[in-house]
Formats: structure tokens, C-alpha cells, sequence
């Protein structure tokens, strides 16, 4: 219990009937479920950040870099990761990290209206691709070549965006509501 008095919570989400992110299908296409949960992840990532700016890029607490804004940009190179390079085996390099610098993600979430930017077009720029891929798809067996787990699925790839967004979307509710109080659904 605080001492300093009663905690404001300002609410992310008031109304659970109008929620889009509730209407992923719970029978049928296997595909359209899948879809329906990841898109509902992708929402939330982008509720949790809604409304904020510069408060993107406030740390959790030191030593660590973890930030909404490192967020938006880590998914951004998971979703290019395993759609573009893994599954349509384009040869398309990280956008925020890489070998020599494996935490450029979140280290390099500053609170710059050019970075906030950029790390939304980017984001938004795979989730198109990775949607794109997943609707032309002849199925949930296509597989593609990852150099850590050998052949993947695309249905594995799905699971494992939803599994991926789900738990950083974990860290987003933490972050929010240390920024501003606000929770959510």
C-alpha cells in the first residue's frame, strides 16, 4: 500500500464491447485464429503506447533500456526477422540491432520525435509485409529456413509472434502504468 496517498489510474480501454482486439474467432479456419490473435497482440502493443510521445522512450528502471518505444522497435526487427528474412528468405538487415550491437533496439529509444516516428513506419512497414505474406500463404505448412531452429512452419511463426507480443505486451502494461498510471484490458 502507498504511502504518499491514492494512486490515479486513468483507463486505456473503458468499453470491452466495442474492443476489437476481442473479436479473434474462437471456432473454424485455424489461419483466421491465429491471425485474429496476433492481430489482437498488435493492438495492444499500439494501445499501451497510444496518447504518449517522448514518454515512449522512459526507461523502466536502471540499469535497463526497456521502453515502450524499445518495444515498438524490437518487434519491429522480430516481425522483419521471421517474415521477411526467414519465411519469404529475403536478405533484409536488422532496422535497429544487430551482431555488434544486439540491444540497438532499446538502447537507441531517445526520445526524439524523428525516432518515435521512424520506429512507428518501420513497425507498421512489417506488420503490412507480414500480413501480406500470411494471406498469399498456400497454407500454415510453408516453412522456411531459420539458422537457429532449422525449418520453421508458418504456422510456428504465427505462434510464436503471438507468444513473443504477449509477453512483451507484459512489459508494456508495466511501463504504462508506471508512466502514467493508466491500465487496460
Amino acid at each position: 500500500m502507498s504511502t504518499t496517498g491514492p494512486r490515479r489510474r486513468a483507463e486505456l480501454f473503458v468499453d470491452e464491447e466495442r474492443d476489437e482486439r476481442l473479436d479473434a474467432p474462437t471456432t473454424g479456419d485455424e489461419r483466421a485464429m491465429l491471425t485474429g490473435f496476433l492481430r489482437a497482440q498488435r493492438t495492444t502493443l499500439e494501445l499501451k503506447c497510444s496518447g504518449l510521445e517522448a514518454e515512449l522512450a522512459h526507461r523502466s528502471v536502471a540499469p535497463s533500456t526497456l521502453s515502450l518505444l524499445g518495444l515498438v522497435r524490437h518487434l519491429a526487427d522480430v516481425e522483419r526477422r521471421w517474415f521477411r528474412n526467414v519465411l519469404a528468405g529475403q536478405e533484409a538487415p536488422r532496422l535497429f540491432s544487430s551482431v555488434a550491437h544486439p540491444d540497438g533496439d532499446f538502447d537507441g529509444a531517445v526520445p526524439s520525435p524523428a525516432v518515435i516516428a521512424e520506429a512507428w513506419e518501420v513497425w507498421r512497414a512489417e506488420v503490412a509485409f507480414a500480413d501480406a505474406f500470411v494471406a498469399a500463404a498456400p497454407g500454415l505448412d510453408i516453412a522456411g529456413d531459420d539458422g537457429w531452429r532449422g525449418q520453421v512452419s508458418l504456422r510456428w511463426v504465427l505462434i510464436h509472434m503471438i507468444e513473443e507480443y504477449a509477453r512483451h505486451n507484459g512489459h508494456a502494461d508495466l511501463l504504462r502504468e508506471r508512466i502514467d498510471g493508466a491500465i487496460g484490458v
